[in-house]
């Protein structure tokens, strides 16, 4: 426990740097993936092939190695923040884009055809009605995904990612020394606190941004 503290005390800087960046990678891809995950959930929701053939190829994704994913990335994108985004995005789209399909899905046609009826257009129908109806549905596929790709941008190190990756592969890369174990045993227990941090943000997101009835 000493030479824990002693390298949280010694490394506070550079470990709340690398905290915010960590933060930063997985927020801005999780805005990325959500937009683009409700825009096709938009596009297909209404269609049982088109919206299967949009999760089954989201499904694929995750069934490729995130080390294999990143190697296929580099040579396109090369090595730092445009992969490691990249890859964070394609991963976190599946769990929003399910939500999202199924929360557009659940919206009552009742509810629908009254808005229609008075005199709403379809955008309008879909801006007003079906897509605050289906944002708790949304919302909780932004909160899987954001747990999902945390784990993985620790993973992104490997590709000169930014984040507390670089704390726990420094740490793995040296074990043996008096050092090495603290900080790859920091830079995990950060990544789980930073986590579960965004996940209270996001509850809290859901309660102002969610109206009774629908909680």
């Amino acid at each position: 426990m000493d030479a824990l503290w002693r390298f949280l005390v010694t490394r506070r800087h550079q470990l709340l740097v690398d905290s915010y960046l960590h933060v930063s990678a997985v927020v801005q891809s999780l805005l990325i993936a959500t937009v683009v995950a409700v825009i096709v959930a938009v596009l297909v929701y209404r269609s049982p092939f088109g919206s299967s053939a949009a999760t089954a190829a989201a499904s694929a994704i995750l069934t490729v190695p995130s080390f294999a994913l990143l190697g296929l990335l580099i040579p396109v994108l090369g090595l730092g923040v445009a992969p490691t985004v990249a890859a964070l995005v394609v991963y976190a789209l599946l769990p929003i884009l399910r939500n999202a399909i199924i929360g557009l899905s659940s919206v009552d046609p009742a509810v629908v055809d009254a808005a229609r009826g008075v005199g709403m257009n379809r955008w309008r129908v879909l801006a007003v009605i079906e897509l605050p109806l289906a944002w708790p549905a949304i919302l909780t596929g932004m909160r899987v995904s954001t747990q999902l790709i945390m784990g993985i941008l620790a993973l992104a190190a490997y590709a000169k990612g930014p984040g507390l990756g670089n704390v726990i592969l420094s740490g793995l890369s040296r074990l043996g020394s008096p050092n090495a174990v603290p900080q790859a045993l920091t830079g995990t227990v950060l990544v789980i606190v930073l986590a579960l941090l965004l996940d209270g943000v996001f509850l809290l997101v859901g309660r102002f941004t969610t109206s009774k009835g629908l909680r």
